[in-house]
């Protein structure tokens, strides 16, 4: 007896020690999967903000240089500037023929075909002289249109005075102007305003030799102490060696370590800017009251505030009506009686609405859009909830 109890025990023992070990198996079967999801999710989601030091900082040297230039663009079709109501349209036509040896002073010039220009461009860093870059043509004088026209040799100038480029070639438009003898026309885009496509050949070169640097500066594009020191934190893990310190909220200074790199501070530049870090900011408010946009960052925060809005509004309507005799009447005449109506709007039905303390942007716009006000009130509020120290924010307007 003892003997079987002993083997139904054993049995029963068995049974559940298989039962446990399948339902352990089917549930790491169903945890396993999921923790892997959740863990690829985590870092996804903390990768999604970082950003490359590349995109966050401009180095020292590396930057473009604006130049200008004045010239004539000719082969319009009877579109250009009128001689009479733009002096230095002539005045131009008449030392260009002269420097090509066509005497025209004294001369009544009545042609259309050319317009005075403000020739445009932009150098890039480190440009090789004999490269090509894009020139923008817009108009100084009264031209209807560029259509057509080809821009003359212009010498392209730097702040400096010194001529980096000279530019020439047919000028593309996109818009167009056409009209009527009866004064009636269309216009679409600008006609006045074109571009040339590697217009201008650059015929000098800014003398700057990065490589020969020890040491550079990273400026930040939006200045932010926390930022600039997590650059500098990021650079020497990364590097080991103490190479970069922060000068202010703007500039991170970069210094060309003694060993590595072959006393070359390029390759340095070329490892630094793709370090990845997450930056900060201050939460700003964005107000354009022009156009009704308004544009908040995600650091935004509300303290808890009671909120009422609610406008007056009166409409005064005159609809003047005509009182006349009636018909054969031997008295009486025509006269004009004037009706006015006046309507009152108070918005009697809009309460007290209150936001709560709020940690995201989407709570703050949940609680106004809450409230049924467009963004013209939003600007208002939000003024209002600033100059009551409810905003954590600083506001800009535009």
């Amino acid at each position: 007896m003892k003997d079987r109890t002993a083997k139904i025990e054993a049995s029963v023992a068995n049974l559940l020690s298989e039962r446990f070990i399948r339902g352990t198996k089917l549930l790491l079967a169903l945890v396993i999967p999921f923790a892997i999801l959740c863990m690829m999710a985590i870092p996804a989601k903390a990768q999604g903000d970082l950003a490359r030091i590349k995109d966050i900082v401009s180095f020292e040297g590396i930057r473009d240089n604006q130049l200008i230039g004045y010239g004539l663009v000719v082969g319009l079709n009877g579109t250009g500037d009128s001689l009479r109501k733009s002096p230095f349209t002539e005045q131009s036509l008449i030392a260009m023929l002269d420097r090509l040896g066509v005497n025209v002073r004294g001369q009544s010039l009545k042609t259309g075909n050319v317009a005075a220009v403000m020739v445009t461009a932009t150098l890039p860093a480190f440009s090789n002289q004999g490269s090509k870059i894009d020139v923008s043509v817009s108009a100084l004088g009264d031209t209807q249109s560029l259509q057509g026209g080809t821009l003359l040799v212009t010498p392209m100038m730097g702040a400096d005075g010194e001529v980096y480029a000279v530019a020439q070639g047919p000028v593309a438009i996109a818009g167009f102007s056409a009209g009527g003898a009866a004064g009636g026309g269309v216009t679409q885009n600008t006609p006045t305003a074109g571009r040339i496509a590697n217009g201008a050949i650059i015929e000098r070169e800014i003398e700057f030799k990065l490589a020969d640097l020890k040491t550079v500066r990273l400026a930040l594009r939006n200045p932010d102490l926390t930022t600039a020191r997590r650059i500098a934190q990021r650079i020497n893990t990364e590097m080991k060696l103490p190479v970069a310190v922060v000068e202010n909220s703007a500039s991170v200074s970069l210094s060309l370590p003694a060993e590595g790199y072959k006393g070359n501070i390029v390759d340095l530049m070329t490892d630094v800017e793709q370090f990845s870090i997450r930056p900060d900011q201050i939460a700003r408010v964005i107000i354009d009251e022009r156009s009704g946009v308004i544009v908040m960052g995600s650091e935004v925060k509300i303290d808890t505030v009671a909120i009422a809005q609610g406008n007056l509004t009166i409409r005064i309507t005159e609809t003047p009506q005509v009182s006349q005799p009636s018909p054969f009447a031997n008295v009486g005449e025509t006269a004009v009686v004037p009706r006015t109506s006046v309507e009152i709007e108070d918005a009697d039905g809009r309460q007290l609405g209150i936001l709560e303390r709020t940690v995201t942007l989407q709570d703050l716009v949940g609680g106004l859009n809450s409230l049924g006000v467009g963004p013209r009130d939003i600007i208002t509020i939000l003024q209002a909830i600033k100059a009551a120290g409810a905003l954590q924010a600083e506001i800009e307007v535009m």
